[in-house]
This record gives structure tokens, sequence and C-alpha cells, in this order.
């Protein structure tokens, strides 16, 4: 149904296709007669397929209408999950335990859903030993394997080498595995 719908005097066909309160066809009518039907009953003439030949036209109480309406949309919104890209920083020489506090906070980010953009980077003469920084990110991305997909392999991009990881369909609900 469209955002901005016509009811009662707002509509414009002369002859509408008339659905009940209760969703029975009450066929096709003059639009006075359809209002005079709905505003019997104390409800609102709505417009639902303006397209159709001749306009579909509803009798409902609008303001419950949209009211629902809105109930399903709040619904709706609470459901859907936006990602978000998180990242995390690592250098060549990082200490041992700095890199699994790294790995915990990949691991957090993926469960609440989100990807991850892990950036290795390199100071200076650093850069001349980018297998180091490969075989780290290989090793962070085995580390949360059983929670995360490789989105981007990682990659040299000027002083910084990035991998992308993506959470698994579905795991930020499982728990990861015991071992």
């Amino acid at each position: 149904m469209s955002r901005e719908q016509r009811i009662n005097t707002e509509i414009r066909a002369r002859e509408v296709r008339v659905i009940g309160a209760d969703g029975s066809q009450l066929g096709i009518l003059p639009l006075k007669d359809a209002l005079r039907l709905a505003e019997e009953k104390g409800l609102d003439l709505v417009e639902v397929a303006p397209q159709a030949k001749p306009v579909v036209c509803r009798i409902m109480d609008f303001g419950r209408f949209k009211y629902e309406q809105s109930k399903r949309e709040k619904e709706a919104k609470k459901k859907q999950h936006v990602v978000n890209l998180k990242e995390v920083k690592l250098r060549p020489n990082i200490e041992a335990h700095d890199f699994e506090v790294k790995t915990r906070n990949t691991m957090r980010f993926l469960k609440e859903g989100d990807k991850v953009k892990v950036t290795m980077m390199f100071r200076g003469r650093q850069i001349v030993h980018t297998q180091i920084g490969h075989e780290l990110l290989n090793r962070l991305a085995n580390a949360v394997q059983h929670m995360a997909v490789i989105e981007r392999q990682p990659k040299l991009e000027g002083r910084s080498m990035i991998m992308i990881l993506a959470p698994k369909p579905d795991h930020h609900q499982q728990q990861p595995p015991q071992e």
C-alpha cells in the first residue's frame, strides 16, 4: 500500500470497487454511495489500489489502520540489523598478549554481526618484512575461522596490509565450539 492514501472525499474516481470492513466484496458503486455506506458504519472509505480500474476502496477505521501499520513498521525495524565495519589495527612486532586482545575484540565484533577490517600497519623499514604481516593476519583469520569468512584476502595498500572478515551467516546466534 502506498504512503499517501486518499480517504473519503479525497478520492477522485467516479466509480469504485468497494470491499467491506469484513473483507467481503460489495461490488462497483458510485463514489457517493460508497461514501454514504462507510459513513453509516462510522468508518472511512480508503483507497487501497489507485492504479486499478475501477479504483479499489476499502471500508475501515483509518486511524486504527495507520496505528497498526506504524506498529508493524516498528517491529520490522527492530528485527533488522545494520552491518557496521569495525577496524582492528595491528603492527608486525605485536606482543602475544596484545594479539590475543585484538583477537578477542575481533570475535566480539563478529558476534555482534559486524564486519571487521583488520589493518596491519608497517612503519619505516618494517615494510620490507610484509611476510610477517601476512602470517599474523592469517593467524588471526585462523583463530576466528569458526565464526568468520575472509571476505577480502590480505592485500598490501601503501604502508598497510588490509584484510576484511565477515561473520558467517547466522553465526552471531551460535556459540563457538569448545576445545
